[in-house]
């Protein structure tokens, strides 16, 4: 375990100093770029999953399953940095390339690493099946080398008087997370 710990923390470093914005094609001969992440949680909760993103024209297709959270919503956003060195919380804030408010995902005011909640069932499963139009896997909005991270609460959008509502959506915690990376 200590191996693959040190593994990962070397990998996401090699991403975190990545260039983004001249991110070479991830194409498969004619077809769309993908990326994943394997999410895992560093803090001892038996949270993990695995998250693939394929750029289909202007959108980004993310789907996915997560496993070990009690039945209810949990904010889901990608984070600035693929640092996970430090846990979840090395990963930095939400991506936010434009200085936005916290927003929904289908908000014109959000950031770009909003994805808004993941909902899990009574078997503690969480599929992921979302279209975004801001994030890509390519240029200045690029996902890959950056941390997608699942929190502990649901994320209220930044409807809320809460001072972290429009920072965060006081989704809470980071439980699970994982660096993206090229498929």
């Amino acid at each position: 375990m200590m191996y693959q710990m040190m593994f990962l923390a070397s990998a996401a470093l090699l991403v975190a100093g990545h260039d983004h914005t001249h991110e070479p094609s991830t194409r498969t001969e004619g077809g769309p770029r993908r990326a994943v992440a394997r999410l895992t949680s560093p803090d001892g909760h038996d949270v993990h999953g695995n998250v693939t993103f394929t750029e289909e024209g202007d959108k980004v297709h993310i789907h996915g399953h997560i496993y070990g959270m009690p039945e209810g919503e949990y904010g889901f956003h990608v984070h600035e940095l693929g640092d996970i060195t430090g846990g979840c919380t090395s990963a930095g804030g939400h991506f936010n390339p434009h200085n936005k408010d916290h927003g929904h995902p289908d908000d014109e005011n959000r950031h770009v690493g909003d994805l808004g909640n993941l909902e899990f069932n009574t078997e503690k499963l969480g599929e992921i099946d979302i279209v975004d139009r801001l994030i890509t896997l390519h240029g200045d909005h690029s996902v890959i080398g950056r941390t997608v991270v699942l929190h502990a609460m649901p994320d209220d959008f930044g409807r809320t008087d809460h001072p972290d509502s429009k920072k965060t959506g006081n989704a809470g915690g980071r439980i699970a997370c994982g660096v993206i990376g090229r498929l």
